[in-house]
C-alpha cells in the first residue's frame, strides 16, 4: 500500500501533460510488473485518425518509448490496425484479451472527450484486485487532467489559455537556455534553439459585427466552432490557444515557411467555407513568423502580430508570413531593438 501512495503523491505532483504520462506507465510497471504498458492517444482528423504512443514501457526498459512530438500523421498506424484499442477508445469500457500473454485496455477519457487508451500485456492474468487497482489510478489521472484543464484551458473553446502561453512556449522549444543556479535577480528566460517552430496569429474578420448583428450567444458559438475546426486542422502536439475575445495563437513545428503557410493557409480556407448556423460566411486574417535563437515569447509574439496588422489593412481572409513581408520591403525588421514599422 506504501508503494501504491508513493506512486499517487508523484503523479499528483506533476504540472507537465507529457511527463505525467510516462510517469503513468512507470507507476503501473512497477506495481504490476506486466511484459508491457503503454499509453497511446487517439489523433488526426475525422475519417484519419491515427494512434501516437505517448509512453510505452516493457520490464527491461530503463526509460520509455514514444512515438515524436511532431509526428507527422501520415508516419503513425490507423485507428483500425489496432481493433481492441479502438474498441475500447469507441465503447470506453475497459475489457481483457484472454492470453498467454493477456491483454487488457483500460479507456482515457478527460471531462471533454475520450482521449486514449491504456494497454496492459502480462503473462498472467490480472487478478479482480488488480484490475480494480488499475481502474481507480485511471479514475485519478482523469480528475488529475481536470484540474489541469480548469487551470490551463480556456473555458468556452477548451483550447489552452493566454497564461500558459509563456512557459508552453519555452517547453517546446528545441532547447531552453541554462539558467545559472543561484542567480540573482530576475532573468529572462529565452530559446536557445529553436528550428522548425513557428508561431500565428488568427484573428476573425469583423468579429465585433457578429456580436452587434447577432448576439453575443452566437458569438460565443462561433468562437466554439472555429476552435473546432482550428483542432481538425493542426496535429495533437500543434499547441491552440485563445487569447482573448476572437484572437488565436498556433505553435506549431513545420519544415520551413512554404510548410507553414500550406498548414495556415488550409485552416484559413477550412473557416471560410465552414457553415456558421445563422451567421454563415466568416473569414479570418493570419499573421506568423518563424522563432529565432533567443527568442521570448513575446518577441515573438509582436513579430506574428505585425505580419497579422498588415493583413488587416491589406484586404483581411489572407495569410502573411513576417519574413516574407521583411523581404518584400513592406515591413522593416530591427532585430537588434525587436521595433518593426510599416513603410
Amino acid at each position: 500500500m506504501s508503494s501504491v501512495a508513493e506512486h499517487l503523491a508523484e503523479l499528483t505532483g506533476l504540472r507537465d501533460r507529457d511527463v505525467f504520462d510516462v510517469t503513468l506507465v512507470s507507476a503501473l510497471r512497477d506495481l504490476l510488473c506486466p511484459d508491457e504498458v503503454a499509453i497511446y492517444r487517439c489523433t488526426g482528423e475525422a475519417g484519419a485518425q491515427v494512434w501516437l504512443t505517448r509512453a510505452r514501457l516493457a520490464l527491461g526498459d530503463t526509460t520509455a518509448r514514444a512515438d515524436p512530438l511532431w509526428a507527422e500523421p501520415g508516419t503513425l498506424p490507423p485507428l483500425a490496425a489496432h481493433p481492441e484499442r479502438h474498441r475500447c477508445l469507441l465503447q470506453q469500457t475497459c475489457f481483457v484479451v484472454p492470453g498467454p500473454p493477456e491483454r487488457a485496455f483500460f479507456p482515457l477519457a478527460t471531462e471533454l472527450q475520450a482521449v486514449g487508451v491504456l494497454e496492459l500485456v502480462r503473462a498472467q492474468p490480472l487478478s479482480a484486485d488488480e484490475l480494480r487497482l488499475v481502474a481507480s489510478i485511471l479514475r485519478i489521472y482523469r480528475n488529475f487532467q481536470g484540474l489541469l484543464d480548469y487551470s490551463e484551458r480556456d473555458t468556452l473553446t477548451g483550447l489552452l489559455n493566454r497564461k500558459t502561453f509563456d512557459d508552453s512556449f519555452l517547453r517546446v522549444s528545441t532547447a531552453a537556455a541554462p539558467v545559472p543556479a543561484g542567480g540573482a535577480g530576475t532573468e529572462v528566460r529565452r530559446v536557445s534553439r529553436a528550428d522548425n517552430l513557428w508561431l500565428g496569429v488568427v484573428d476573425i474578420d469583423h468579429f465585433k459585427r457578429v456580436n452587434d448583428e447577432f448576439g453575443h450567444l452566437i458569438g460565443d458559438e462561433v468562437l466554439l466552432l472555429l476552435s473546432r475546426v482550428m483542432r481538425a486542422n493542426f496535429r495533437f502536439h500543434d499547441h491552440l490557444y485563445r487569447f482573448g475575445g476572437e484572437e488565436f495563437v498556433v505553435l506549431m513545428r513545420c519544415a520551413d515557411a512554404g510548410a507553414a503557410t500550406m498548414v495556415l493557409e488550409r485552416l484559413r480556407a477550412s473557416v471560410e467555407t465552414y457553415p456558421f448556423p445563422q451567421v454563415g460566411r466568416i473569414t479570418v486574417s493570419v499573421g506568423f513568423t518563424g522563432l529565432r535563437p533567443g527568442d521570448t515569447p513575446n518577441e515573438a509574439f509582436d513579430r506574428a502580430d505585425m505580419a497579422l496588422y498588415h493583413v488587416k489593412q491589406n484586404g483581411r481572409n489572407q495569410v502573411a508570413h513576417h519574413g516574407a513581408l521583411v523581404a518584400a520591403g513592406h515591413l522593416r525588421d530591427r532585430a537588434n531593438d525587436n521595433e518593426v514599422e510599416l513603410f
